[in-house]
């Protein structure tokens, strides 16, 4: 039932085949993505269906691609990884294949948490991860300093992490189609 969890498959954000949700469907994904690992009896307790209604649904997101994965988040800092930095990265020019080769290495790195292309004086904002900054540093010179095709690149370390999370709030996106 979940779907592949390659790099490729993790930064495929498009919807495999469109769906309609219903209020109980946001009610499921609201509540499994706060704890994937909820019995479904619980599940089905808290929106009103019953076990197996509520495996047809998530089968049915799964299979919709509306859910990507299912996966379990480790805290970097009891495996080492100590350092999260923010990476701005802004390309010599807009040629599509220095882009594409970019976006490969990007997905390729497990470093790379995240990556997305932005508009204005920066192409892309990465969070990497690492042990330190000597890790971050050589890294950095490796994805970024590799290529005549980055013009520069700002490494912004954290020293605190105040929120991280990809959940996305679906009590509002549920009210805004709601009003549609």
């Amino acid at each position: 039932m979940p779907i592949e969890n390659s790099p490729a498959a993790a930064q495929d954000f498009c919807v495999k085949r469109p769906i309609t949700l219903d209020e109980l469907d946001y009610m499921l994904l609201d509540l499994v993505q706060r704890d994937a690992r909820r019995p479904l009896h619980e599940l089905g307790e808290d929106v009103g269906l019953s076990p197996s209604a509520v495996q047809r649904r998530l089968g049915r997101l799964y299979d919709a691609g509306v859910i990507r994965a299912q996966v379990a988040v480790v805290e970097p800092r009891a495996v080492g990884a100590d350092l999260l930095a923010v990476v701005l990265v802004a390309l010599v020019d807009d040629d599509a294949d220095h882009h594409a080769s970019f976006r490969e290495r990007m997905q390729s790195e497990s470093a790379v948490q995240q990556c997305y292309g932005i508009i204005g004086q920066w192409d892309y904002v990465i969070i990497l991860v690492a042990g330190d900054i000597a890790e971050n540093r050589e890294l950095s010179r490796r994805l970024f300093g590799a290529d005549s095709f980055v013009a520069r690149y700002e490494t912004l370390p954290s020293f605190e992490t105040v929120k991280a999370g990809l959940r996305v709030p679906l009590d509002s996106v549920a009210r805004v189609r709601k009003a549609q």
